[in-house]
């Protein structure tokens, strides 16, 4: 097995090399049992830095090529937290949004009178009423007739009463940012959040030229081939690659340098991108009453969703995606910590959460007592 550590800062770290060798355990287990066939990882603590690649980015009777450190992942859902999120909360900012704006107020397309309830708020916590996802892919769809379906039918269940996981919320907001801002949602995420974070590697809808970079995720019954610097994601897909749920690419520095900005309080080289008050209500619960515990956008700890393990404080939040790739931020310790892996690659039916779990425990024991 391949395998790389590079140790940004290492002689502060104060551990010893065996202790940070068996941070990565968890991982090779995974790689070993063919779990996932490789894994690019990173943990970022009090702006120091250790970073870890193993295994394979492709795994096939054609080509086989080990992950490095700036293999590029299929990101999937934290599309969610990483891009609608940050653009969200931008908006909000600049006083053009609020969390009790109506919906049916932005998007016209809701029209019917129970889905008049819906707001922002309800959106970004997954309690908007909206079905977690759908099929909008085996059929031509564009996003306008996508947004006339979804307010036209009737809701799973009242605005605020549930939560309930919703692709098609962020796709709704992915929408209200594009007509707020006057330009997609990537061009919205390449100039306020790309660019301003030196994250040179995320994107949507990846040149030719990085596909060599690219891990490839699940074999596509269409083609005969692995989906490669093409969304997974199926409804993603048919929004060609471009959504509020999905079809982000990142590397895993890329995601730290996005952690640093919520560990800064929305600061970025003396910049301000996300006022602190504005962070603080993201990572508040904002369902309480509703036996969960989630914030604006993100998992929070303690919810039925997270994967943090048992040792992160009870400030932690993050959030994964389907493809096998999570980032969690623990800002009472001033750490983050990322995991990338292509768990699709070998087929959707390989389970991550006790990898995801255990590697945030080995990442927390050498770091909670340093």
């Amino acid at each position: 097995m391949t395998e790389h550590m590079d140790l940004v800062g290492a002689a502060s770290w104060h551990t010893s090399p065996s202790s940070l060798e068996e941070v990565w355990g968890p991982i090779r287990e995974a790689v070993h049992n063919r779990l996932i066939p490789g894994a690019a990882a990173a943990i970022q603590w009090k702006g120091k830095r250790i970073r870890y690649a193993t295994g394979l980015s492709v795994d096939t009777d054609e080509e086989m090529l080990p992950v490095r450190y700036d293999t590029i992942y299929d990101c999937a859902s934290l599309t969610k937290v990483v891009v609608t999120l940050p653009l969200v909360l931008m908006l909000m900012d600049q006083g053009k949004l609020q969390l009790e704006d109506h919906i049916s107020n932005i998007v016209p397309e809701f029209t019917r009178n129970e889905a008049k309830a819906m707001t922002i708020r309800h959106l970004l916590t997954h309690t908007s009423g909206l079905a977690s996802s759908g099929d909008f892919h085996s059929l031509p769809c564009t996003l306008d007739n996508l947004l006339h379906r979804l307010g036209s039918e009737p809701l799973s269940f009242e605005p605020g009463k549930q939560v309930v996981y919703s692709d098609l919320g962020f796709i709704v907001l992915g929408s209200i940012i594009a007509r707020m801002m006057d330009m997609s949602i990537d061009q919205a995420a390449k100039r306020y959040i790309f660019d301003p974070l030196g994250m040179r590697d995320s994107c949507f809808c990846p040149p030719s030229d990085l596909l060599p970079r690219i891990a490839p995720t699940e074999m596509s019954q269409e083609t005969g081939k692995h989906w490669r610097g093409i969304v997974h994601d199926e409804n993603a897909r048919a929004l060609k690659g471009i959504s509020g749920h999905a079809g982000l690419f990142s590397t895993a520095d890329d995601l730290l340098q996005y952690a640093a900005l919520w560990l800064n309080k929305g600061f970025v080289n003396n910049q301000c991108l996300i006022s602190p008050a504005t962070i603080a209500t993201s990572i508040e619960s904002q369902t309480r009453n509703l036996s969960s515990r989630r914030g604006l956008g993100w998992v929070l700890r303690g919810d039925q969703a997270d994967v943090s393990g048992s040792l992160f404080s009870h400030e932690t939040y993050g959030h994964t995606g389907f493809t096998g790739t999570s980032l969690y931020i623990d800002p009472k310790l001033n750490r983050a910590v990322v995991l990338l892996t292509n768990r699709v690659h070998y087929g959707r039916g390989h389970n991550i959460t006790q990898l995801r779990s255990h590697f945030h425990d080995a990442a927390a024991a050498i770091t909670n007592d340093i």
